[in-house]
C-alpha cells in the first residue's frame, strides 16, 4: 500500500483573527509541508481545487500550486485533487492543456484527479442556472471522455454537446512520454465507485474514511475496474485511495491523544457540513452556524474503533493504518488536516521514519507501473 497526503489551505477564523497575512502564511505553510512529505517517502501529494468556501479551503487555483510544487519536488507525484472540469469552471481544453504541461514539467509525475464540485455553494457559483447539483453528473459524462481525444489526436476533432461545444483545434502540448496521466475521480457513494471503475478510472476516495463503509466501495470498485474493456483514458488506472483526517501522531502516545482532542477537529467536521451539503448529515449533528460540540476520549475511543482516526505513538499508527490495508486500498491518504505546522511537521516525519517502510518498499509508483504497463514499456520513470 502506497502513500499520499493532501492539503487544502484550511484557514479557520480563528486563525486569522487580527493577523493581515494569515491567509499568505497558511499556504507557504501548506507548501512547506508538501515537501517535507515527499521527503518522508509519502509517493503522492495531493492538492485540492475549492471555490468560495470561506475557512474550509483557501486553495482555489491549484494548478499554480501544482506548478509551484512541481518544481520544487523531485520524487513524489502530484496529484489535483481535484481539478474542476466542468466548462463553466474551467474549458476542457484548458484543463487537457494544463495536464499535459504539468505532466512535461514534472516528467511523468503528474496524476490528473477530477471532481464536480462540492456542494451547492460551489457548484451554484459557476452554474447559475442549476438548482439541483446532481445535474453536475451529466456535465461531467459528456465531457469526460473527450480527455483523451485532446491528447491523443493530431487534431482534436471538436465537439458539439448540450452543455459545451468546440470547433475542431490542434490541443498542444500533447502529454510527455507513454500515453498520458492516470485519471482518477473523486467518487462518494457506491455507485459512484462502479462508475469510476467501470470508466477506468481511479478512485479518490475522500469519503472512505471510515472501515464499516469502505469495504462495500473497494469491492464495487474492484470488480467493475477489473471488467472495464472501454475506459475513459488510454489505459485503465486500477487503483483507489481510502483517506484520513483526523490523525494525531507523536513519539508519547498521551501527547497524541490530547493534540487531537485540543486540536478543533469539532470545528473542522462542522466546516464539513457547512459546505458538503450534499453529503448525509448525521443524527444530531448541528447545522451552521452551531457547531460540533468539542471532543471527548468516548467520541476518541468511537474514532478509532471506527478506523476514522490514527492518533497514538508510531506503533499504534501502524496497527490502526494496518486496518486498512487489510481493505485492499491502493493507497492510504492523511490530510493535513487542523494541525498546526510544527504538529504536521512532527506527524510526517514519523510516519517517514517508523510507519511507512513498513507497508510500502517498492520505489516505483503504481501509476507509472499501469501506465507504462499499457504503453509496453519498461517502467524505469
Amino acid at each position: 500500500m502506497e502513500f499520499g497526503f493532501l492539503t487544502q489551505g484550511y484557514l479557520p477564523a480563528h486563525v486569522r483573527q487580527g493577523d493581515p497575512n494569515a491567509e499568505h502564511q497558511v499556504l507557504m505553510d501548506d507548501l512547506e509541508v508538501c515537501l517535507a512529505a515527499e521527503a518522508a517517502g509519502f509517493k503522492y501529494i495531493w492538492i485540492s481545487e475549492h471555490h468560495f468556501l470561506d475557512e474550509y479551503s483557501h486553495i482555489s487555483a491549484s494548478d499554480v500550486f501544482l506548478g509551484a510544487l512541481g518544481a520544487l519536488t523531485t520524487t513524489a507525484h502530484i496529484g489535483s485533487g481535484i481539478f474542476n472540469p466542468l466548462p463553466k469552471v474551467h474549458h476542457p481544453a484548458a484543463v487537457a492543456e494544463r495536464v499535459a504541461m504539468l505532466d512535461h514539467l514534472t516528467e511523468g509525475r503528474f496524476e490528473f484527479g477530477v471532481g464536480r464540485g462540492a456542494g451547492s455553494t460551489e457548484v451554484t457559483g459557476f452554474h447559475t442556472e442549476i438548482t439541483d447539483v446532481s445535474e453536475t453528473k451529466k456535465i461531467f459524462e459528456e465531457t469526460i471522455g473527450e480527455f483523451v481525444k485532446m491528447w491523443t489526436q493530431d487534431v482534436y476533432e471538436g465537439f458539439s454537446g448540450t452543455y459545451w461545444d468546440m470547433p475542431p483545434r490542434k490541443v498542444l502540448p500533447k502529454p510527455y512520454g507513454a500515453l498520458h496521466p492516470g485519471i482518477w475521480y473523486a467518487a462518494g457513494n457506491t455507485s459512484s465507485f462502479e462508475m469510476c471503475g467501470r470508466k477506468g478510472m481511479g478512485a479518490l476516495g475522500f469519503s472512505l474514511d471510515e472501515l464499516p463503509r469502505t469495504d462495500a466501495a473497494i469491492k464495487s470498485y474492484k470488480k467493475a475496474v477489473a471488467e472495464c474493456d472501454e475506459p475513459v483514458g488510454a489505459w485503465v488506472n486500477d487503483n483507489l485511495i481510502v483517506a484520513n483526517g483526523f490523525n494525531s501522531i507523536a513519539e508519547d502516545r498521551d501527547q497524541a491523544r490530547r493534540d487531537f482532542l485540543q486540536g478543533g477537529n469539532n470545528y473542522q467536521m462542522s466546516q464539513v457540513f457547512r459546505y458538503h451539503d450534499t453529503f448525509p448529515r448525521p443524527e444530531g449533528f448541528p447545522v451552521w452556524p452551531e457547531v460540533m460540540p468539542d471532543l471527548t476520549e468516548e467520541a476518541l475511543e468511537g474514532f478509532l474503533e471506527l478506523g476514522a482516526a490514527i492518533v497514538g505513538d508510531p506503533d499504534d499508527a501502524v496497527a490502526q493504518i494496518r486496518r486498512w490495508e487489510a481493505t485492499g486500498a491502493d493507497q492510504f491518504l492523511m490530510l493535513r488536516g487542523v494541525k498546526s505546522k510544527e504538529e504536521t511537521l512532527r506527524m510526517i516525519k514519523l510516519m517517514g521514519e517508523h510507519v511507512i517502510p513498513k507497508f510500502d518498499t517498492d520505489p516505483v509508483h503504481r501509476t507509472t507501473r499501469l501506465r507504462q504497463a499499457a504503453a509496453g514499456a519498461d517502467a524505469t520513470r
